[in-house]
């Protein structure tokens, strides 16, 4: 058996799913302080009673905050000692991309895609204990993301190019040597999704964020577009991606590489670069 076929048998083995443990623990924790922060951000800038919104009359400006405000703990997240170590998946969309390109064991991505849902579902728990009916106001709900006055099919349609834009600029970034780069490309795109298309869908573009915010919400609409749209877009970019003339073979699963941290992924990193 060769060094890659023994690495491969390691990573689908029910021990390489007790010695990652860490990696869906970190995948948990990341997606719930986006979460937390999430309620947070939109608790202040949105709640008819906050000073913020009293002195920030438009809208659309609160959004690009909340946008900018998304986006820097997106990075933040993504380069922590936690988000170099798990790769700061955080979504359950990007994790299955991965699966397809082969680059994630299955038991991996099981655990990744539960971590996942267990964590948006925790970090709202914890931002609705802690700001108490402010977030369950009408105009917080739980920071949960409907489709806008355009109906399901826009929201649908916006919700799968933004997937698909992500995952495409994942994949171009980090597979080159912009590569370091990738986790700041990320969060631009998050702030100017928020700002921009926000209002077609609310800007998921992850089942697991936008289930956690409902079962807390209890709002349930159109639930089946951000659990279709946002793998549909990202698995589309993965396909057209290797389809790209030149396009460069898939390195890792990791968002951010050029670090010390274990990586559990069928990776290619230190090799290609």
């Amino acid at each position: 058996m060769t060094g890659s076929a023994r690495a491969a048998a390691l990573l689908v083995s029910p021990g390489a799913v007790t010695r990652h443990w860490p990696e869906y623990a970190i995948e948990a924790a990341c997606l719930g302080l986006f979460m937390i922060s999430a309620c947070v951000f939109v608790t202040l800038l949105e709640h008819p009673l906050s000073p913020a919104r009293a002195a920030l009359a438009d809208p659309t400006l609160r959004r690009v905050l909340v946008g900018v405000a998304m986006g820097l703990t997106a990075i933040g997240l993504i380069y922590s000692p936690w988000g170099q170590q798990s790769g700061a998946h955080m979504n359950p969309s990007l994790t299955l991309t991965y699966l397809r390109l082969g680059k994630i064991a299955p038991a991996d991505a099981f655990g990744y895609v539960l971590a996942q849902f267990a964590g948006g579902f925790a970090g709202v728990l914890v931002a609705r204990v802690v700001l108490g009916r402010a977030v369950a106001d009408a105009a917080v709900n739980y920071a949960a993301t409907v489709p806008g006055p355009w109906g399901p099919g826009l929201a649908f349609l916006g919700e799968l190019a933004i997937s698909f834009g992500m995952m495409m600029m994942v994949l171009v970034v980090s597979n080159s040597r912009l590569a370091r780069l990738t986790g700041l490309f990320a969060g631009v795109l998050v702030a100017t999704y928020i700002s921009v298309e926000a209002p077609l869908s609310g800007m998921s573009m992850n089942p697991a964020r936008t289930l956690g915010s409902a079962v807390h919400a209890a709002q349930w609409t159109a639930l089946w577009v951000y659990f279709t749209a946002p793998p549909l877009g990202m698995l589309a970019a993965a396909e057209a991606y290797l389809r790209l003339p030149g396009a460069r073979e898939v390195w890792c699963a990791k968002l951010h590489h050029d670090n010390d941290k274990r990586c559990i992924f069928r990776c290619q990193y230190r090799r290609t670069t």
